[in-house]
């Protein structure tokens, strides 16, 4: 762990059907710019931030889905977010280059509003236009 503020538990949002187990990594598709592939498998220690992640995903047609997760290396502080654009890390984000493995589904996180949804696919689609920059 690099200077990660969280012990755990921590959790992933993804539209992605996934098993006990089963282990997530890195090197797939952004949610947010489809175009960039992530070096990072990235996860929270907020289970409603992993909630927002799996509704705003940009990949995928299933529904949205959180899952505890535990890191199977050492991780960081995603500078997305952390002191970039938040000082300290408020939202509690982590990535890691190693992978995940899933220790359960969490059903009790809190789903956006139909209104909230559209409000963060609007501001998406701007920063997508913008090709914001992604710390990969």
């Amino acid at each position: 762990m690099t200077g990660a503020l969280d012990e755990g538990p921590f959790f992933h949002g993804t539209r992605a059907e996934l098993r006990v187990g089963e282990l997530l990594t890195a090197g797939f598709a952004s949610n947010y710019r489809p175009e960039v592939v992530m070096n990072h498998i990235y996860f929270t220690a907020l289970p409603d931030g992993a909630g927002l992640a799996a509704e705003i995903a940009a990949l995928g047609d299933g529904a949205p889905h959180v899952y505890e997760v535990e890191p199977t290396g050492d991780f960081e502080n995603d500078p997305n977010v952390t002191d970039r654009k938040f000082p300290g890390n408020p939202t509690r984000s982590y990535r890691s280059r190693e992978p995940l493995r899933v220790v359960r589904e969490v059903e009790d996180w809190t789903r956006l509003s139909p209104e909230a949804l559209q409000a963060w696919e609007d501001r998406l689609s701007v920063l997508r236009q913008q090709r914001a920059e992604i710390i990969n």
